[in-house]
């Protein structure tokens, strides 16, 4: 009879207990660009200590079976004519347009995969605190489309490491669009901005009262 009572009061305890779910993944948001640009966090940037190789890319992409690297994923996702494939992942023909300067680009070598925010500037803005391993998953975001972009070589290395303080997309048409997936950037990755680099996308969003940003945070 005790024993049975034991039992009882043991299974009234565990029924009041709660049930432990895993913390829902963060939903996206989406803001007008102004909002968003007050959402960014301010700090001082740093490069101490900086080196690319931190940032391990091109990994397996995000289909590791498939044979191609993250970079070769982004082109195959952003052709506008499909490339073939053939073994190593090599691709012939196919056309891509790069927005940043509004060419049609017909030869995937003549493209670079651009990471929105680079990786020099990610590092100034948060990413050296960052264990390896997420450095990785940054430099191969796949997971929102304004992370990599696939443009021409030209343009992405006439931007380098630069914010929009000090470079834009030769296309001036595009300019909202660019600031916009550059906030949308920093704001997955909680990365910060210095008070110049604030100054000057708060003025551009006072420029594009249309823009939205839409974002999914990175746990």
């Amino acid at each position: 009879m005790v024993n049975a009572v034991v039992r009882g009061l043991a299974a009234a305890a565990l029924a009041v207990l709660p049930v432990l779910a895993p913390a829902p993944a963060q939903a996206a948001e989406t803001l007008p660009l102004a909002d968003a640009v007050a959402g960014l966090p301010v700090a001082l940037e740093s490069r101490d200590g900086y080196d690319r190789n931190k940032f391990r890319h091109w990994n397996t992409g995000d289909d590791p079976a498939d044979g191609c690297n993250t970079r070769a994923e982004v082109l195959l996702h952003e052709a506008i004519t499909p490339p073939t494939v053939s073994a190593g992942c090599r691709l012939g023909g196919g056309s891509w347009y790069s927005y940043y300067d509004a060419t049609v680009v017909t030869a995937a070598a003549g493209l670079d995969i651009d990471h929105m925010v680079p990786l020099a500037e990610a590092w100034d803005s948060g990413a050296s605190a960052w264990t390896a391993q997420r450095r990785e998953a940054y430099a191969n975001d796949q997971g929102a489309e304004a992370s990599l972009v696939a443009v021409t070589a030209r343009s992405n290395r006439s931007k380098a490491d630069q914010d929009p303080a000090q470079w834009l997309p030769p296309a001036t048409a595009v300019h909202c669009r660019y600031i916009g997936e550059w906030v949308a950037t920093k704001l997955r990755w909680n990365l910060t901005v210095d008070e110049v680099e604030l100054t000057a996308l708060q003025d551009a969003a006072a420029g594009c009262p249309g823009q939205t940003v839409t974002y999914e945070p990175v746990p």
